[in-house]
């Protein structure tokens, strides 16, 4: 096989990948090829759930906001809160 020196072996296009690793490497892209397909099904579903919500009046970019600063750490989104206070009372002065 390629070079060796570490813990993870590399491969060149002259390599031969052995049962074991072709093995392990099938799992991988299985694995992968489940978890975007995953992913795309909850995309979809995100996609619905925003499409269901503008119908009903809500503003999809304002939910996606709400969404983004539930998620953010309470210490961070105090702190980003207090620069934009200073930023924007610097403005007005």
């Amino acid at each position: 096989m390629g070079d060796n020196s570490g813990d993870t072996p590399s491969f060149s296009s002259d390599d031969v990948i052995t049962g074991a690793a072709q093995g392990r490497l099938k799992s991988f892209i299985e694995r992968i090829e489940r978890l975007e397909e995953d992913k795309a099904v909850v995309t979809n579903d995100l996609k619905e759930v925003y499409q269901e919500a503008k119908g009903e009046g809500f503003d999809v970019k304002i939910l996606r906001k709400v969404v983004r600063i539930r998620k953010t750490d309470k210490a961070a989104l105090s702190e980003e809160e207090a620069m934009i206070d200073l930023y924007m009372s610097a403005l007005e002065g």
